[in-house]
Order: C-alpha cells, then sequence, then structure tokens
C-alpha cells in the first residue's frame, strides 16, 4: 500500500507534469517546493527583460507552480527562506531577502543564496543556456531539470547535498543556533583571488581556491565559482521548459 508521503509525490508529479503541459507552445518555469517549510522565491530578470510574477511570492511546502516565459527571457530563481511579511507584503527573510518585500519587483536577492540561471533561446535554432550557481553563495538545495527539451547538453543542474552542514566557519552564516547559508569566499574576504577581480580577473588568472573546490565536491552539478563554465553551464533546444525544485531529496 502507498504511504501518505508517496501519494503526495506523485500528486505534485502529477501537477507539474500537467502545469508543463499546459504551457507546450512555449516555453514553462514550474517551481516546486519539496522543503518541510514555506519558501518565498525571488526572481529577477536579466537588463531590459520583463519582470515575472510581481518579481516573488509565496509557495507553501509541498506546493507548484507554473510561469510562462517569454521568449528570449533571461533571469535567475533563487529561494527565500525564514520570511514575514505583514499585510502591505513589507517584512524581511532570514536569507535570500529581496530589500524586504514579497514582491521583489526586479531586485536581486541578498547573498548567500543558491541561485537558478537561465537564458532563453531568441529563436528556434537558437539554444537555451542554463545553470546553478554558488557564485552567490548558498542557502537552500536546488535542482534544475528540463523538461521536453533535447541537445548533447540537455540535463539536470543543481546542488542537491546541504551545503550548510559542511560550510567553514568563515563562510557560515547563522540564525539563532544553525547555520542558515554558506557565503562565498568572494563576500566574506573580498580578495581578488576569490572575486575573480583585478589581476585575477579572468579565466586563465582565476582559477579554483581551496572554497571553491569545497563547493565543487559538495555540489558538482553546479557552478562553484565565477570561471567554472566547462563543468557548470548546461544548453537545451529552444522552447524547452524546465522545473526548479526546492529541496529536491527530502522525501
Amino acid at each position: 500500500m502507498a504511504t501518505a508521503a508517496a501519494l503526495v509525490a506523485t500528486s505534485l508529479l502529477a501537477t507539474l507534469l500537467l502545469l508543463l503541459a499546459g504551457g507546450a507552445s512555449a516555453a514553462t518555469l514550474a517551481l516546486y517546493n519539496k522543503c518541510g517549510e514555506t519558501v518565498w522565491p525571488g526572481i529577477q530578470p536579466g537588463a531590459g527583460k520583463e519582470i515575472l510574477a510581481r518579481g516573488g511570492f509565496q509557495l507553501a511546502p509541498n506546493r507548484a507552480t507554473s510561469i510562462r516565459l517569454p521568449t528570449g527571457w533571461s533571469g535567475r530563481v533563487w529561494g527565500r527562506q525564514g520570511c514575514s511579511f505583514d499585510a502591505a507584503g513589507r517584512g524581511k527573510c532570514a536569507t535570500g531577502d529581496c530589500g524586504g518585500a514579497l514582491y521583489c519587483n526586479g531586485a536581486g536577492g541578498t547573498p548567500p543564496a543558491t541561485l537558478a540561471e537561465i537564458t532563453l533561446a531568441g529563436t528556434p535554432t537558437a539554444l537555451d543556456f542554463y545553470d546553478v550557481s554558488l557564485v552567490d553563495g548558498y542557502n537552500v538545495a536546488i535542482a534544475m531539470a528540463p523538461y521536453h527539451g533535447s541537445g548533447a547538453n540537455c540535463r539536470a543542474a543543481g546542488c542537491v547535498s546541504d551545503l550548510n552542514s559542511v560550510c567553514p566557519a568563515g563562510l557560515a552564516v547563522r540564525g539563532g543556533n544553525k547555520v542558515v547559508g554558506c557565503r562565498s569566499a568572494c563576500a566574506a574576504y573580498g580578495n581578488a583571488e576569490y572575486c575573480c577581480t583585478g589581476q585575477f580577473g579572468g579565466p586563465q588568472q582565476c582559477k579554483p581556491t581551496n572554497y571553491s573546490r569545497l563547493f565543487k565536491r559538495a555540489c558538482p552539478k553546479a557552478y562553484s565559482y565565477a570561471y567554472d563554465d566547462p563543468t557548470s553551464i548546461l544548453t537545451c533546444s529552444s522552447g524547452t521548459s524546465y522545473v526548479v525544485t526546492f529541496c529536491p531529496h527530502r522525501r
């Protein structure tokens, strides 16, 4: 006999497939909160691109929603945690806060925040580019999977490990008695070597560090530092839809 948890998971999978199928004529982004607590997704468009879903909203545990993606859209998605907002949508989040607002309206999230990034193809023959990035640090596990896409490099990206559990003390952000986020070495120390700036401002000059290697070991399918392109950026055919799952390994 199926357990209640299995039935919920099956129901959510069916919902996600329906949401994506509904966007069969255009690319769709489905967001699924598999965490045990509420997540407030934030969405920041690239320069000159449309703000989607007012830039942020609340997503309860074991719930999913979808957003139609305009052709050629680019932007990033992240999960805010530990948020509290009043009736006017003002408040704050423990991680990923976007200026104390429920609706980010184009603003980005305060690091540390795990990012799902995407640049959609502008023409039918071009490719989508996407990745999950730890360049702004980590707060919640994210998986990003293509749906009905094709290509040799069209596969799942993500940081599905609990990076907070192995975060070095100098990078850790604490909330109460636990680590709620793990900053990048650049954010924590500001060194040019960690930030890939100044004399380290290029792929030949900026190499992996002990901190980025730790991130890469924990999350081999995610960007660990600014020039981690060869193992982290993925591509799919134009018109592919995507599922971003928060806490993907939670049962």
